[in-house]
């Protein structure tokens, strides 16, 4: 009893998630947008930056953020999606060059990666120099 009530404290104070939403990590393919693509309009409106660290995802709400892990070199990052696949497009995400560079991808193409989503609390966690070397 007094663990839940510790628990609620701090759940009331913010110091601890309200509800963790338990999601399966899905694996898949992923590839990266064109150059062709840069300064154009995406789905939630924001313009492409091919330099940033955003995605494309047909299923998570724009705004997700994911973390990216390559499953061949077990490299990540953290993207924000903000766009979507094209309906025929059977891979799971596509990042931004910059992102398939930090994953080790961009000579190939195409990686098996895995993708998580995660909180924007963890994204605030990660040091900066880690969201930028890894």
């Amino acid at each position: 009893m007094k663990k839940i009530i510790v628990t609620l404290m701090l759940i009331a104070a913010g110091l601890a998630p309200a509800v963790a939403q338990k999601v399966v990590p899905k694996t898949g393919i992923a590839s990266y947008y064109a150059q062709k693509f840069h300064g154009r309009k995406t789905a939630s409106g924001e313009i492409f930056d091919n330099t940033a660290m955003t995605a494309a995802h047909n299923t998570l709400p724009l705004g997700t953020y994911i973390k990216v892990t390559n499953i061949r070199n077990n490299r990540w990052v953290v993207v924000k999606v903000t766009d979507r696949l094209h309906h025929a497009n059977r891979r799971i995400v596509d990042l931004t060059q910059a992102a398939a560079k930090k994953l080790g991808f961009i000579h190939w193409g195409l990686a098996k990666v895995r993708v998580e989503v995660v909180t924007k609390a963890y994204v605030n966690s990660i040091p900066y120099f880690d969201l930028a070397a890894s």
